[in-house]
């Protein structure tokens, strides 16, 4: 009863962190700052507290990876991590909160997809009804959308590049081994800053958040999004079945979709809303294809 009743609570903790990343694009459509200025920002206000975590859990070995070999690639996935949260932050500008970040999440897809490519990891049956599902949905957002105009679908197709990237930093990652995943998060984080501050130099001169409001509006993206929901998926995902696992990580889009139509009046249809539910299982059966224990799922 009681390894019942923790693998519950374990569940609980997934949907929270999950739930709680759900809320960044909120955070991002409030923000007065351009897309990758958001991204610095919701990076670099994050770095204390996920330090902070770091030291606590980790003591002796905080901050240390295994190898300068394992430093690089995170530092490389970081490149990639960085270029699709920018793109992503860019796609909510355009395209509804819904579709940005159920185009997103189909970074399961491409993951697999990679590893059968690159790996030459054998495909399934499951992968193969999880592709048609979630393209179905996908295809569906796009046709049925509310505005069909030239900055929703580049909004659309922005979301989807950033899908690309982001398996493609979860597929380095997953290279990594046994590393300590909340230090791989650290340095990531730390990355994705420097990456970001790059990419937000040649995007705006204006860097600077215009009021109070403003900076806390950031300041809850960072502490909310970044630190506290990438530390609860880290935490719980490894100790319950990749069945629980990949509804639980389901919360994001969930929450994005929720919100996006209670706070910006982005409401669906009965069509709309029928084509996000088949992409959302579409997505979980992606995630069945996955191992956990080997990714982690700090997306946006």
């Amino acid at each position: 009863m009681s390894s019942q009743l923790k693998s519950a609570q374990n569940f609980f903790i997934l949907c929270l962190g999950a739930g709680l990343i759900g809320l960044a694009p909120l955070f991002v459509r409030w923000s007065e700052l351009s897309p990758s200025w958001n991204l610095v920002y919701r990076m670099f206000l994050a770095l204390p507290f996920l330090a902070l975590i770091n030291i606590y859990f980790n003591r002796a070995d905080a901050f240390k990876l295994k190898s300068k070999r394992n430093l690089i690639l995170v530092f490389v996935a970081s490149f990639a991590f960085a270029a699709d949260m920018s793109l992503w932050h860019w796609s909510i500008e355009f395209t509804s909160i819904a579709n940005a970040t159920i185009f997103v999440n189909t970074a399961s897809i491409y993951l697999v997809l990679f590893s059968v490519l690159i790996f030459k990891e054998t495909i399934s049956r499951n992968f193969i009804l999880s592709f048609i599902l979630t393209y179905i949905g996908v295809v569906g957002l796009v046709y049925f959308s509310n505005s069909k105009t030239e900055g929703s679908l580049i909004g659309d197709a922005m979301a989807l590049f950033a899908a690309l990237l982001y398996a493609t930093y979860l597929l380095i990652i997953s290279r990594l081994g046994k590393e300590s995943s909340i230090n791989i998060i650290f340095y990531t984080t730390l990355f994705t800053c420097f990456f970001g501050l790059i990419f937000a130099l040649f995007e705006s001169r204006v860097f600077l958040p215009s009021s109070s409001a403003q900076f806390y509006n950031l300041l809850a993206m960072a502490i909310l999004c970044q630190a506290g929901g990438q530390f609860f998926i880290t935490f719980s995902l490894p100790k319950i079945k990749a069945s629980f696992g990949s509804i639980g990580l389901l919360m994001q889009p969930i929450i994005a979709t929720i919100f996006g139509a209670l706070v910006f009046y982005e409401y669906l249809n009965f069509i709309q809303l029928s084509f996000v539910i088949i992409a959302l299982i579409g997505i979980y059966f992606a995630r069945l294809e996955i191992n956990p224990t080997k990714e982690i799922y700090d997306e946006t």
